[in-house]
């Protein structure tokens, strides 16, 4: 997205993030005040991102559980950062691990749990958790 504008179109197709850096300021720009809330859980079933080795694409899904502190994530903000991992390459627990570090940035939980699991190829399933705070 050649604007820095760190809004998203409140309708309408979004446009395609640049990269997972760009992607993470609009986690931060469009998340909204927490109400009284104490867990909150949001499934991306449509993962998609690069083998670095092999350079095939991974499927898999991400699960963001966080206990809110003063913000939570948009859902389609979410959708949008996730998305901007479907050209990148990275391992499975890399993944989990700047995810994690993005949604602490964008909304610094009390808490957090990421898990990203990627589909089986090759025979072989990956799930990986990261965690942060409390």
């Amino acid at each position: 997205m050649k604007s820095r504008n760190k809004k998203l179109p409140a309708t309408g197709p979004l446009p395609r993030p640049e990269n997972p850096r760009e992607a993470r300021e609009f986690l931060k720009s469009e998340a909204f005040p927490a109400p009284n809330t104490q867990l909150v859980t949001m499934t991306g079933t449509e993962f998609t991102s690069i083998c670095p080795k092999t350079g095939q694409p991974d499927y898999g899904t991400v699960i963001i559980e966080y206990a809110p502190r003063d913000r939570c994530i948009e859902s389609k903000s979410l959708k949008y950062y996730l998305w901007s991992y479907r050209n990148e390459g990275a391992f499975c627990e890399a993944l989990a691990a700047q995810i994690a570090d993005d949604v602490v940035y964008a909304i610094k939980p009390k808490s957090l749990t990421v898990r990203v699991t990627q589909n089986v190829r090759g025979g072989i399933a990956i799930v990986a958790e990261a965690n942060r705070g409390e």
